[in-house]
């Protein structure tokens, strides 16, 4: 690392601290899981269930109920319980992205129900904020998650679609999209795309990649994505700013620019946290200091009228379901239909009601994918397995032993002969992970290839893993 590098960090945290990551930088990364507070186990407290499924040795993290740090990196692809969602693998530093946004909103001036994250591949960041806005409106909120990037958009809608939660929405559009829709948003999540200097335990390249030039290209352009989205943001709204960087250009002076430039008002919060150092306009998580990889946050609320008129809030239009479908015998609760192609999808009525003005953001994914109408078949699809509002009693549940669960996991043809014919839904410890169809002598595997264990798995390595 090039002293340019530690220059920057001690003009932006003082001398004492950038010593303190610089040897932190040269130790292992840390690893840290949260919990899907609905997936807990009935009994179960957090900590609990952490330990129960980690082992000793787990730590909370400071500023997430559900974040337990791991005393190692255990094998998470030999794990069925990462791949039915009851965990999300998450740095416990970009956890406090979401414990900024839950203080903000609760003290907020206005409801925030309706929020975007803008830069929201892989899901970590989503999945944090649709369990914190689940927990407080029910399903009387909208979660848009947008990737602009084709390769992680796919990835984000996956790991949505294994959360469950059916308020979330996944865009891929550029921020500049989000002009077409004048204070629609109650908050805004912007963990724009940085120099990458939280990365540099994990990743050798971004070490390589850093330089001054680098740091004020990323500047420039967390500008225009800043400035692209601002008018999507409703007066009084909040945008949380997040960075995995620690040099002030990025952070502190962005902050400071969007205030001047956009016009906004910094937000303190109440944060006694150990290794949370306060930098003059936002917070600042450093290797070293505390175990995850680092972070930058700082809260903004929107000041005064921006002359813009609000968007109309346009519903999802009626649409007749294919003969023989009715949503109510798969979801606890009111839903409304939407088709997309083929597909039948299930809108919780907060997500219906806005689906005709978020209609210009093309969304790949909104509500819950309940199936495809195939000949006589109606094909459920595998999200309607991880619905957090389904009803479990819509088909068959068939236990599987770890071994059968990590072959359907890996795709693989099964027999479950003395399981019922049709449609099931696969699970182990009683975790929902997908469909079959058992016609008797074999099951068709519908697990979804883009989720699918690559790697071959021996049985050896699966004794090790348990």
């Amino acid at each position: 690392m090039t002293e340019s590098f530690f220059q920057m960090l001690s003009e932006a945290l003082g001398e004492q601290t950038a010593r303190v990551a610089r040897e932190a930088f040269a130790r292992e990364a840390s690893v840290s899981v949260r919990l899907h507070p609905s997936r807990i186990p009935a009994g179960q407290g957090p900590a609990e269930a952490a330990a129960h499924r980690f082992g000793e040795g787990i730590r909370p993290v400071p500023w997430n109920p559900l974040g337990f740090l791991l005393p190692s990196r255990p094998s998470f692809t030999l794990d069925p319980h990462f791949h039915g969602g009851a965990y999300y693998v998450q740095d416990s530093s970009a956890m406090f992205v979401g414990h900024a946004f839950r203080q903000a909103a609760a003290a907020a001036e206005r409801p925030i129900r309706r929020v975007l994250d803008l830069c929201a591949a892989p899901g970590g960041k989503t999945t944090d904020l649709a369990a914190s806005l689940r927990e407080c409106w029910g399903d009387r909120f909208v979660l848009v998650a947008n990737e602009v990037m084709n390769a992680r958009v796919r990835v984000l809608s996956d790991n949505a679609g294994v959360w469950g939660d059916p308020a979330v929405v996944v865009t891929a559009c550029d921020p500049a999209a989000m002009r077409a829709l004048p204070h629609f948003f109650d908050a805004v999540v912007a963990d724009v795309p940085c120099s990458g200097e939280g990365m540099f335990r994990k990743d050798a390249e971004a070490v390589r990649q850093w330089s001054p030039q680098q740091v004020a290209l990323c500047q420039g352009r967390q500008r225009r994505i800043l400035s692209d989205v601002w008018p999507s943001l409703a007066p009084g709204g909040l945008l949380v700013y997040a960075t995995c960087t620690f040099n002030r250009n990025e952070n502190d002076d962005n902050v400071a620019w969007i205030c001047r430039e956009l016009g906004a008002e910094t937000l303190d919060l109440n944060i006694d946290m150990p290794g949370v150092v306060r930098t003059s306009r936002g917070y600042a998580l450093v290797p070293g200091l505390v175990p995850g990889e680092g972070q930058y946050c700082a809260v903004l609320r929107k000041t005064g009228p921006d002359g813009l008129q609000p968007v109309r809030i346009v519903p999802q239009p009626k649409e007749a379901l294919p003969k023989g479908i009715r949503l109510q015998d798969y979801f606890l609760d009111e839903r409304v239909p939407r088709l997309a192609g083929a597909l039948v999808t299930a809108l919780p009525e907060a997500v219906a009601a806005c689906m005709g003005t978020l209609r210009g953001l093309h969304p790949l994914t909104a509500g819950t994918a309940v199936g495809i109408l195939k000949g006589k078949d109606f094909v459920p699809d595998a999200d309607l397995a991880h619905c957090i509002t389904a009803r479990p009693e819509a088909f068959p549940r068939e236990e599987v032993d770890r071994e059968t669960a990590l072959r359907f996991l890996h795709g693989d043809t099964l027999s479950l002969p003395q399981a019922p014919r049709g449609f099931l839904i696969l699970c182990h410890d009683g975790l929902p992970l997908g469909f079959v169809k058992n016609v008797g002598n074999r099951c068709n595997n519908l697990y979804p290839a883009s989720r699918r264990i690559r790697r071959d798995i021996r049985m050896e390595d699966v004794a090790v893993a348990t």
